[in-house]
Formats: structure tokens, sequence, C-alpha cells
């Protein structure tokens, strides 16, 4: 898991991101004005950084600047401004992704794993075993004691997705995007039959159904 360092001021905001990442089993700190920040990334091996740019004390424009000079840590700017011209500056300062206010906590989920996923910090294993249940995912094969598991490579790649989002919830529509696209004709309860099929076919309890939302891949402890 990586240590992500959350900068925004507002502390509801700042309290609302921690809270909904915590399931993932990141290492969350947050920072509420740009002088803390900097000071906290000197202090500890950060992975990625979720950056505001009006901040009390030092902009997040100037804290970007000043990690630039040391790290090349993943940095996402998320702010109210949404200008062309201050995107245009946070990416010329070697910022990695930029999401203006009001945002979505989910996509916010997504582009952080896509960052870390990028950078190397949060690979999906290639192999993984669920129980007796053995997945080969650059393969797309699983099997048990008994031998090799009849599964589809759509149904490889539903799993695929869900471990790489461990702990956040993935809405129907936005699985269907992601492994059919947007265009495709096909309906949200596709998804359902998938995910019974994973269920029954690898006797999986770590594919959590939340009611009305969708579904999330949980380890319990």
């Amino acid at each position: 898991m990586a240590t992500l360092l959350i900068v925004e001021d507002d502390r509801k905001t700042n309290d609302a991101i921690c809270e909904y990442l915590r399931p993932t089993g990141h290492t969350l700190i947050p920072a509420y004005d740009g002088e803390e920040a900097l000071w906290l990334f000197r202090q500890n091996s950060v992975d990625l950084v979720v950056l505001d740019i009006m901040l009390p004390s030092v902009s997040g424009l100037t804290v970007l600047r000043e990690i630039r000079k040391t790290s090349a840590a993943p940095i996402l700017m998320l702010t109210a401004i949404g200008d062309e011209h201050t995107q245009i500056r946070s990416f010329d300062e070697q910022a990695d992704d930029y999401m203006t206010k009001p945002f979505s906590m989910v996509l916010l989920g997504k582009r952080i794993t896509a960052l870390l996923r990028r950078s190397g910090q949060a690979p999906t294993p290639q192999i993984m075993t669920f129980g007796d249940v053995t997945v080969d995912f650059s393969g797309y094969t699983a099997s048990d004691s008994s031998g090799r598991i009849d599964i589809m490579p759509k149904e490889i790649d539903l799993l695929r997705l869900l471990v790489e989002h461990k702990g956040l919830v993935l809405t129907r529509s936005q699985i269907l995007d992601e492994l059919w696209g947007a265009d495709y004709p096909i309906i949200d309860r596709t998804v359902d039959t998938y995910i019974k099929n994973l269920r029954k076919k690898l006797r999986l309890d770590c594919i959590v159904t939340v009611k009305g939302i969708g579904y999330k891949y949980e380890v319990r402890q």
C-alpha cells in the first residue's frame, strides 16, 4: 500500500477524502496549509500527493514547485480553480493530473489508483490466490485443486478491475464504461450477472454488494 499526503485546507473536505480512501489500506496524511504540507512531505516517504491550490501560508503551486525539486512522486491538483491558464501552469510545473471542485469522490479514487499504478506503487499481482482458487490475470485462467476452472476473459477483467480499486465502490455504470466502453449497447444488469458468475465459479466472498450503488473488492481481516 502507498502513503498519500492529502493537502486541503477545508477540514470537512480533507476528512471526507481520507475517510473515503481509508478502506483501500493506504496510509493517509492530512495537511491543512502549504507550509505544513512541505514539512510533512519532507518528514515522510510520500508516494502520492493530492494538492489544493488555494492554501494558507504557501500556495499549492509553490508546494508543487518545491516538491518537484526533490521528488517525482505523482501529484494530483484538486482545486476550485478551473481556468485554462492555471491548469496549464500546473502541468508546466509538472503536476500529473488536475481535477476541479466540486468533484466525484469515486473518480478521485480511480485517478489516484491510476497514478499509483503508473508510478509502480500499486501494481496488480499477475497471480492471486482466493482461498483454494488461483487466478492468473496475465494468462486469463483460474484453477483449483481439481484443475482448470471454466471462466470467461471478461470475468477475469472484472475481477482485476475490482482488485485494482480495493476498498472503493464501483458503480455498474463505471464498470460498464471501463470494461465495455461508454457506447457499448449493454445494460446495467449484465454486471450483476458477471458478478454472480465470478462468485459462483471462484467461490469468492470478497466481492461485496453495496446496495443501490455497485460493488467493491474487500478483504476481511
